[in-house]
């Protein structure tokens, strides 16, 4: 496991893990909306009632990408790879609750590390790139999905974008939405404090497409957007 992975994966420790199905959907207004959208852009790519066999890179904490792409589409399978034991094993604790592991592979590790098998029909990639520092490892984490898709396949991904000190009204308006659900003025403050130091978001949306198009994908739409949240589908290169 390469250095970066591992220094995201310790972020990701018992204490955050606990906490992360409540956190995140402060931290992302329209959490839920945007995983629904991720499944119907899944399905509107590849055909509804079809079987597939989609890879779920950064599963860990809800598996809320499996869970919502299950229920609309019965025929799909799922890999659920993550470095982090504790988030990883809460996701494994809410597909044992909706009846889902036997439609679930799950991998503790990275991406780079699943073994030789057979190419994937589609992949996700949901809340990690601006976790990973740096572009290099942001272009090695997307290379290794695109090596592990069919040609045409579609990726999702969905994450923070824009560098948070260069978007001040935006990171106002995010303290705003933790005061909003009923943090303290202390606790909005140790938030963005937080978000300054904690996290290495691509810095546009053409810093995204760049990534995505220097690892062997198409351009990419976008299709959700939240504050500094984007999500996107792109496909993999035909060659």
């Amino acid at each position: 496991m390469s250095s970066e992975h591992l220094d995201s994966a310790r972020k990701f420790d018992v204490s955050r893990a606990g906490e992360y199905a409540e956190q995140s959907r402060i931290a992302l207004a329209g959490y839920d909306a945007c995983h629904e959208l991720v499944a119907c852009m899944l399905a509107a790519s590849l055909g509804s009632g079809r079987e597939a066999r989609i890879l779920v890179v950064g599963a860990g904490g809800t598996a809320q990408e499996i869970l919502t792409a299950a229920a609309l589409e019965p025929l799909w399978r799922f890999t659920a790879v993550d470095p982090s034991a504790p988030m990883l094993e809460l996701a494994q604790a809410s597909l044992q609750a909706q009846g889902l592991l036997a439609r679930t592979r799950v991998f503790l590790g990275t991406v780079e590390e699943l073994t030789d098998e057979p190419p994937y029909d589609a992949a996700t990639l949901i809340g990690v790139l601006h976790h990973l520092p740096g572009d290099q490892a942001k272009h090695d984490i997307l290379k290794a999905i695109a090596t592990r898709l069919k040609p045409g396949a579609p990726l999702i991904v969905a994450g923070n974008h824009q560098a948070y000190a260069s978007q001040p009204l935006l990171l106002a308006a995010w303290g705003e939405r933790w005061r909003q659900q009923g943090a303290s003025a202390d606790a909005v403050r140790a938030k963005l404090g937080k978000i300054l130091q904690g996290a290495d978001p691509p810095h546009s949306e053409a810093a995204v497409q760049h990534l995505l198009q220097e690892a062997g994908f198409g351009t990419a739409t976008r299709f959700f957007s939240s504050l500094f949240w984007g999500a996107w589908v792109a496909s993999r290169s035909a060659v």
